[in-house]
């Protein structure tokens, strides 16, 4: 291997790393196609999505997650948001951009008496390559709420899942990031404590 390949290489991790961290596919035939015709906001968000809250239900610091069910990326996140929970409310918001199964789990999540379990169910799931829970039934309701988060993400100007939209805790500024991170960047990126190591 030349010297010049070995200084080709770094590169080519660094961009094959960027393209790992988010799930990309286009939007279902049905969602339209009006990208980035809504401003990015947190009341945008709260006042249209239909998810469930994981963490301190009484922070004033909420951190809005738009996610597909079968986004191994979105696992990851989920995993690493998870020692933050103390420190803000995460609202997980389904949507449907993969597959076929995206937005029935989705929906199932959302009818799911108790989501956050559900929710450890099925990423658990996916981690073990299992494809994740089962559709439940009676969950066309749901099914219209993942459809109208999917619709919000795609007039928000977002392609890409996770999709993280919040406020900076010290700054008060809105961050937002597509795609997932450790929880040491995602701490940084929403002026959070970085916890202590286990």
């Amino acid at each position: 291997m030349t010297f010049q390949a070995f200084q080709i290489l770094p590169a080519m991790l660094v961009a094959a790393t960027l393209l790992l961290t988010a799930c990309k596919d286009t939007p279902a035939p049905d969602v339209p196609a009006k990208a980035g015709t809504t401003p990015v906001s947190t009341a945008a968000v709260a006042a249209e999505a239909k998810g469930f809250s994981v963490g301190s239900t009484m922070s004033a610091r909420t951190v809005y997650v738009f996610f597909d069910a079968q986004c191994p990326h979105c696992t990851a996140l989920w995993m690493a948001a998870k020692p933050l929970k103390s420190q803000a409310k995460f609202v997980w918001i389904p949507v449907g951009l993969l597959n076929a199964s995206s937005t029935a789990q989705g929906a199932t999540l959302l009818a799911a008496k108790d989501p956050v379990a559900a929710m450890d169910e099925h990423e658990a799931s996916m981690q073990a390559k299992g494809g994740g829970i089962s559709a439940g039934s009676n969950i066309a309701a749901q099914k219209e709420m993942v459809e109208k988060n999917t619709a919000l993400l795609t007039r928000l100007g977002f392609a890409s899942i996770p999709t993280i939209i919040g406020t900076h805790a010290q700054s008060g500024a809105l961050v937002t990031q597509e795609g997932s991170m450790p929880t040491a960047a995602l701490a940084a990126l929403l002026g959070l404590q970085v916890p202590a190591a286990p």
